[in-house]
């Protein structure tokens, strides 16, 4: 009785094989030939707004956030929206702010929010933005370097609008934190592989850039 279905099992076999194959060479190959783009000096003359929403992100923006600040970019300003934090996150940002004039912060009270998520907060820092090109993270997360910001912005060119980040997750010991940066690694090749291939379906808010006039036009 099976050896009626063999040759149907074998075809199924090679068509399943050959899309594996297919993905893992064309599509997610292209990455294996990505050269590091050198630092555009041009592009590093314009003002850079890097933008981070916050709640309840106190513990995280006082260990994470000076490096933000310290970022070795020309000219660029750090806005931290507050959204609604009940902890301490707005006396903490009074103090940043005393120590480094290029960081502005703006609370957005309980109860305006009515998005119920990160879209108005970051609104709200993105019509802040006095620079045209934006840059965004989160408050739990670290640049790799000081060169974070000049690296992300090396990617534009005349013709780019969206310049598309890599955000790893910090090795901790367990079983669920490899789970989590086996995911990790599996979603980014597979966005950027696309991307590459021009056809761009999305990216992670913790390390992505666009132009501020691609958020009105969409928005």
């Amino acid at each position: 009785m099976l050896e009626q279905f063999t040759p149907y099992l074998i075809y199924l076999f090679y068509t399943v094989s050959g899309i594996q194959f297919f993905f893992l060479i064309i599509i997610f190959g292209r990455l294996l030939f990505f050269n590091k783009q050198k630092v555009n000096i041009e592009n590093t003359k314009k003002g850079l707004s890097i933008i981070i929403t916050a709640r309840n992100e106190y513990y995280n923006l006082k260990k994470f956030l000076p490096n933000i600040l310290e970022q070795d970019y020309p000219e660029f300003e750090v806005i931290v929206v507050n959204d609604a934090s009940t902890d301490d996150t707005d006396f903490l940002l009074q103090e940043f702010k005393s120590k480094h004039p290029h960081l502005n912060y703006f609370t957005v009270q309980s109860g305006i929010n009515f998005f119920h998520g990160k879209k108005f907060p970051l609104s709200v820092g993105i019509k802040s933005a006095k620079y045209e090109t934006i840059l965004l993270t989160d408050a739990d997360c670290v640049p790799s370097s000081n060169q974070w910001a000049k690296e992300m912005v090396a990617a534009y060119d005349d013709n780019v609008e969206i310049v598309l980040g890599y955000g790893a997750y910090e090795e901790q010991k367990g079983f669920l934190n490899k789970l989590i940066r086996y995911d990790t690694i599996r979603v980014a090749i597979t966005y950027l592989s696309f991307a590459k291939w021009g056809i761009p379906y999305m990216g992670v808010g913790r390390n992505l850039s666009y132009k501020k006039d691609l958020f009105y036009k969409q928005n």
